[in-house]
């Protein structure tokens, strides 16, 4: 099936996630209601967007679970994310941006399914203030909101793996680690051999937050396919409203800038907010900082990418209509691949060029004639391996903990 996505730069999908059941206690399932009672909406509605609130899913509160003391409460959080995984498809499909509202951070593995239906090549940036590579053979706790990057590159829990068809969700070398502060040390031995792009807190210092920023885009390819932003609000240096809140993290100010940078490209395909606790929060004053700063950055994507549809339209001034129409068709040649076929053309007549505002999955076409539906030709999984010959050498200098 041949979807055609066309992305509206002021319309954002906003979806509530409201799970604790990957942590280690209760509270963050309440995030969703509390940041929209601090505004959310309106500060939205009032930078020039229109808001579709898709509501909550049914929440999925944590529970102790003795018998299962490598990865707790795993059927929970297959009921999440299975749930959450079609209403990402839906939001993406729409055009507009999916804001997502956690809870806990397992929500990614369906945050990035969802997006896959329509966009193979996947990134993803992911803010935390820890690296969640344990899985439960290393675990101390059990808690899978620790092992969330182990199950989005194809390692942990079985339930979880086989949440997605392939061996894995997000490729390593497309995945940067940004604003680390925390590893175990099985987590440390994971990073000595990987491909993960990562950028701890000391090396973001060093360099600056725009910088790094920038940097991790390109090396995730971020630049050229779609990625997901997931933002965990512990990365903020004592922040109090989260479970963990980190006292050597990146600031405020250095968390905004970043973000600014991120929300400002026109092929972030979601944004994922989690971490937040309304129950360490009594005032409301943790989720009053994190709408407005929410509001600031979107505002900012909004108008970048107002400029450049408007600079794109100045610099392409409609064509005249061509003499005669052109048929188009798609035929599939392989698995993934597929090639234009068009009857015979009239002479001068080419293919339209993509409208401004129209975004195509990555692996339509060149001039944008449809975009086929991801999930009907699920590519070879042997191709899916890390051994990528166009990909930089060069990893960070910093692999260490700071």
């Amino acid at each position: 099936m041949a979807v055609k996505i066309i992305r509206h730069s002021s319309k954002i999908a906003l979806l509530g996630v409201p799970t604790s059941a990957a942590a280690m206690s209760a509270g963050n399932e309440g995030a969703p209601a509390a940041l929209r009672a601090a505004g959310l909406t309106d500060r939205l509605s009032s930078s020039g967007f229109e808001v579709t609130d898709y509501g909550d899913d049914p929440a999925q509160i944590f529970k102790p679970d003795t018998e299962s003391p490598r990865a707790r409460n795993i059927p929970a959080i297959l009921k999440s994310i299975e749930t959450l995984k079609p209403r990402v498809e839906q939001a993406v499909k729409s055009g507009a941006l999916p804001l997502i509202l956690g809870g806990d951070c397992s929500i990614a593995l369906a945050t990035v399914a969802g997006v896959r239906r329509y966009f193979r090549h996947v990134g993803m940036i992911y803010m935390d203030a820890d690296a969640d590579l344990n899985i439960p053979a290393t675990t101390a706790t059990g808690c899978v909101d620790g092992m969330v990057v182990s199950h989005l590159t194809g390692r942990g829990a079985p339930e979880l793996i086989r949440f997605w068809s392939e061996p894995f969700l997000v490729r390593e070398p497309d995945l940067a680690l940004f604003g680390f502060s925390r590893l175990d040390p099985p987590e440390e031995k994971v990073l000595s051999n990987s491909p993960l792009r990562r950028y701890p807190v000391a090396d973001i210092k060093r360099h600056g937050a725009t910088a790094s920023a920038k940097t991790a885009l390109e090396r995730i390819r971020g630049n050229g396919n779609e990625f997901i932003l997931h933002f965990d609000v512990d990365v903020i240096s004592d922040f109090a409203a989260t479970n963990y809140s980190s006292s050597n993290g990146l600031s405020f100010q250095e968390v905004r800038e970043a973000l600014l940078v991120f929300a400002q490209q026109q092929n972030l395909a979601a944004i994922e907010v989690t971490g937040y606790n309304p129950t360490k929060d009594s005032d409301g004053s943790g989720a009053k900082k994190i709408v407005d700063l929410l509001g600031e950055i979107l505002q900012s994507r909004l108008e970048t990418l107002r400029d450049a549809e408007s600079a794109a339209a100045a610099a392409n001034p409609p064509a005249a209509a061509p003499a005669a129409p052109k048929t188009v068709s798609v035929v599939s040649i392989q698995p993934g691949k597929d090639v234009a076929v068009a009857s015979e053309p009239a002479a001068g007549v080419g293919f339209p060029d993509p409208v401004a505002g129209e975004g195509w999955s990555s692996d339509s076409v060149d001039f944008g004639v449809e975009t086929e539906d991801a999930s009907e030709t699920q590519p070879d999984a042997s191709k899916h391996s890390l051994e990528d010959p166009d990909d930089p050498e060069n990893e960070e200098s910093s692999n260490s903990n700071s």
